[in-house]
């Protein structure tokens, strides 16, 4: 639920961890699917510094509120996992420019799945919009986003995964308390532990809560006594609303919208959280992208906005509200937090953003990087599945084919490639 974001020019490196990526790319760094890890009970020196770190613990559980009972019950047979060990310190080989990022998000496959979601739990959603102020579309982004409506939640044992990186590696003392608020889930008996499974951070659930914000924040909306974010679809969507109500969601107001910036105009040191009155950026002769008034419906002269370029002032340019703030902190990235209320204004029936990102290589849907990896299957590369996952394997078979084109081996699925792909099938079929 919660990822590290570095900003380097237009390009986002997601270090720790970032679920949203499952859902562009669920495999491991050697481009195989991601399964659920292997449990050893193998003895190495290893495994006995793992086992002494969890007895040194035990005492700091029971402090936060862990009985003895339940720390010894869950950490009995414990075991560690050390691949999340290397995802915890892996930097990536490349890059993920903005607008592949969106692209792979944000596309016709989930702005229509999200509208399906949208009729089917139509009185859940009107409820829970009712209950806290936040809109359904945006509820449904955030769920379509984080795990695509359910269907990729990950698969890493939280209580393993975590108690590895309470012991090993960076942010110890962040991890041990993810730990012990799991083992307090278990022990209240909401969850059980073969359902706590999620990202090898320890986000779990339709929408991705960690552990310790599960306890603050996750609500029974289904009124059978259990807040359960990973069976129950109107727990997780109404925990979703309680979160973003309490991250400070402004009702009737919107996220933001697409701005039109005037030529020559300096945005010189201008971010999201450096807010200023509509009326000044009125004064600057900014409008929205279609040319209208910045005030408009719920909004005064005096509403503050910060002005947001993800890709540098020749991209596109929003003004963003408190909203947009409310919707970052579910992930503390812009990335992310862009690629949530674009979801959103898709799913109210608005379409792409006008701009166009500043790139002669746009990037591509999930079905667009489905038609690039079946010509690279018919090119006898061994990709795997053809899932609209872009691993390493597909990688590096997109170099080549780039190398053997006369493109730049960037090893990108992006719009260049697959033209260059369509074009040669249409020649050969014309042979």
């Amino acid at each position: 639920m919660r990822h590290v974001p570095f900003l380097l020019g237009s390009y986002f490196f997601f270090i720790v961890p970032a679920h949203a990526e499952l859902i562009l790319n669920e495999k491991t760094s050697n481009g195989t699917p991601m399964t659920t890890p292997a449990i050893t009970s193998n003895i190495s020196p290893q495994n006995d510094n793992f086992q002494r770190c969890i007895a040194n613990l035990r005492s700091q559980a029971i402090s936060s509120g862990v009985n003895e009972s339940t720390y010894d019950r869950y950490t009995q047979n414990l075991t560690p996992d050390y691949s999340v060990i290397d995802k915890l310190n892996y930097q990536p080989e490349f890059s993920t420019p903005i607008w592949d990022y969106l692209s792979g998000l944000v596309d016709e496959e989930r702005v229509q799945a999200g509208r399906q979601k949208m009729a089917q739990y139509r009185d859940v959603l009107n409820r829970a919009s009712q209950a806290y102020g936040v809109p359904v579309e945006t509820i449904v982004a955030v769920w379509g986003v984080e795990s695509n409506y359910g269907d990729i939640s990950g698969k890493y044992p939280l209580l393993q995964a975590l108690g590895t990186l309470s012991c090993e590696g960076r942010r110890q003392s962040y991890f041990r308390g993810e730990f012990f608020a799991t083992m307090r889930i278990l022990q209240r008996g909401d969850l059980h532990e073969d359902q706590l499974k999620g990202s090898w951070a320890g986000a779990f659930g339709h929408t991705q809560f960690m552990p310790s914000t599960y306890e603050r924040l996750a609500v029974d909306f289904d009124g059978d006594g259990r807040r359960d974010l990973v069976s129950s679809v109107p727990d997780a969507l109404a925990s979703t609303a309680n979160f973003l109500k309490q991250a400070g969601w402004q009702t009737g107001m919107p996220w933001g919208f697409e701005v039109k910036i005037p030529q020559g105009m300096s945005v010189s040191g201008e971010s999201r959280r450096n807010k200023k009155p509509l009326s000044t950026w009125e004064q600057s002769g900014i409008t929205r992208i279609d040319g209208s008034s910045l005030v408009q419906g719920n909004l005064s002269a005096t509403t503050s906005a910060g002005l947001m370029m993800p890709a540098g002032a020749n991209g596109p340019a929003f003004l963003v509200f408190k909203n947009f703030d409310a919707i970052y902190s579910y992930n503390a990235a812009e990335s992310y937090g862009l690629a949530i209320a674009h979801l959103s204004d898709r799913l109210r029936g608005t379409g792409p953003f006008v701009t166009a990102w500043p790139t002669d290589d746009p990037g591509t849907s999930r079905a667009e990087r489905r038609e690039i990896q079946q010509f690279l299957l018919k090119r006898g590369y061994d990709i795997g599945a053809v899932d609209g996952l872009i691993g390493d394997k597909t990688r590096q078979a997109i170099r080549q084919e780039q190398t053997r084109l006369g493109l730049n081996p960037t090893g990108r699925a992006g719009q260049q490639i697959l033209r260059a792909f369509r074009q040669e099938q249409a020649r050969q079929m014309m042979q």
